[in-house]
């Protein structure tokens, strides 16, 4: 009795002191990997995303090239450097210029800043600060500069570091592109391998159907929430531009970057239909009509949201929104597609198991009374 615990003992000690290496080696491997691979993370997340979105675009390109994966997928990298990539270089040598020119202006004292329409200190609590700021800087720049010397370096840096940062994520977006080029020319392949992963994770029987769910989820996420904040800022960047206020283009781009934290873009249009009436020497009829169009424009997420939000998937779309905003503000703009994604499925993980209880509990006989 003794030699059999004895060598039981040994057994699982030595069973015991393998496993636990074998775990260290994997936790190590697993370690590594994530340090390796986390440089290139947002890249790799960025390119994925954009390859669940544009890869129904790819395929027809592909029916209509006869097939050649290849050759669709250079062309949507193409026209996506070309939509993307030519219309931000222009913006940057503008802005480059505008900023040049202000600094040269500004070195020299020939700022001239128009005094301000009498009608601005009527404005609802922010109207008397705005009116006597401008005022003095339209009476004496070199003055007010000198007073507001910390508030304004401040301002600068930050403008700075928000041009720097959006460079960076235009940079990160356009190679993200080049790489979602090459993974939809090997998506079929790609999309076996995943469905292989997510059948080993849920199972045969719902790994399909989850995997389908994450690919609708990214598509409504980049549809109902990107595509949104891009329709709009390009419908109020037009209305900008012709409406002539100043700075169309920055505008615009503040316009998508709020569509995309869901903020509403009444915080740049109202500003905007107030500078046409109280600065601006466009005749009155021109102001309506301009004045239409940016209330118009300002309120076209309120349609294409719940259009283009949810479409396709099995969720509502209150829990994509959630999910969505959740995610961004835990991770940015990637958290919109993860959070979107995960709380999505979560959810329809619930529900399987709430229809599985219900079909269950259906199941059971019910027990009959005793016979009288």
């Amino acid at each position: 009795m003794q030699t059999d615990d004895s060598t039981i003992r040994n057994l699982l000690s030595t069973n015991f002191t393998e496993a636990v290496i074998r775990l260290g080696l994997v936790a190590l491997l697993v370690v590594l990997c994530v340090r390796i691979f986390a440089p290139f993370a947002n890249l790799a997340l960025w390119a994925l995303i954009l390859t669940v979105t544009l890869y129904p675009l790819h395929q027809r390109l592909a029916r209509w090239l006869k097939g050649r994966q290849g050759w669709a997928a250079t062309l949507v990298v193409v026209a996506g450097l070309l939509l993307i990539g030519v219309p931000t270089v222009m913006l940057g040598n503008s802005f480059a210029r505008q900023v040049h020119k202000a600094y040269t202006a500004f070195e020299s004292n020939t700022i001239k800043i128009k005094s301000p329409d009498p009608a601005v200190a009527d404005w609802p609590l922010v109207g008397e600060p705005i009116y006597s700021a401008w005022s003095a800087a339209a009476n004496n720049l070199p003055e007010f500069v000198e007073e507001n010397r910390e508030q304004l370096k401040k301002i600068g840096t930050r403008a700075l570091l928000a041009a720097a940062n959006t460079a960076g994520a235009v940079l990160l977006f356009l190679g993200s592109l080049i790489i979602a080029g090459i993974m939809m020319a090997y998506g079929a392949s790609g999309h076996r391998a995943m469905q292989r992963i997510v059948n080993r994770l849920a199972g045969p029987t719902r790994g399909p159907r989850l995997l389908s769910l994450s690919t609708a989820t990214v598509r409504s996420v980049a549809s109902g929430v990107i595509g949104v904040a891009f329709i709009q800022a390009l419908l109020l960047g037009g209305g900008f531009l012709l409406a002539g206020i100043p700075a169309a283009g920055v505008l615009a781009l503040i316009v998508m970057l709020l569509g995309i934290v869901q903020l509403p873009a009444s915080i740049i249009s109202l500003p905007a239909i107030a500078y046409l009436w109280w600065v601006g020497d466009a005749s009155t009829t021109s102001n309506i009509v301009y004045t239409i169009y940016l209330v118009v424009a300002g309120m076209a997420d309120n349609v294409l949201k719940p259009l283009l939000l949810g479409r396709g998937v099995e969720a509502p779309m209150p829990i994509i929104l959630l999910g969505a905003l959740g995610g961004m503000v835990s991770g940015g703009i990637i958290g919109l597609f993860t959070g979107a994604v995960l709380l999505t499925v979560g959810y329809q993980i619930f529900m399987d198991w709430v229809s599985h209880t219900e079909a269950d509990s259906a199941a059971e006989p019910v027990p009959t009374g005793a016979d009288e």
